[in-house]
């Protein structure tokens, strides 16, 4: 081979690992992006879980405190 058919097979080979690269940083960038919405999501609905588990615990406290009493089924 040449050394022409060499650098020109070199440049063939480097092209195809860029293609590769750029192709897989494509995936990783998606898959982060649907992280990042999912945590989001997620971030939301932690705090309407804890909202709702103040308003729980304000609402126990206004009933005042919880005599001991038995199950119905004594």
């Amino acid at each position: 081979m040449s050394e022409i058919e060499e650098l020109v097979q070199q440049m063939v080979e480097l092209q195809t690992q860029v293609a590769f690269q750029e192709d897989t940083v494509g995936v990783l960038n998606n898959a982060v992006t649907a992280q990042q919405k999912e945590i989001l999501v997620l971030r939301e609905q932690l705090e309407l879980l804890k909202q709702r588990q103040d308003e729980t615990i304000a609402q126990v406290d206004q009933a005042g405190p919880v005599v001991d009493e038995k199950p119905p089924h004594y």
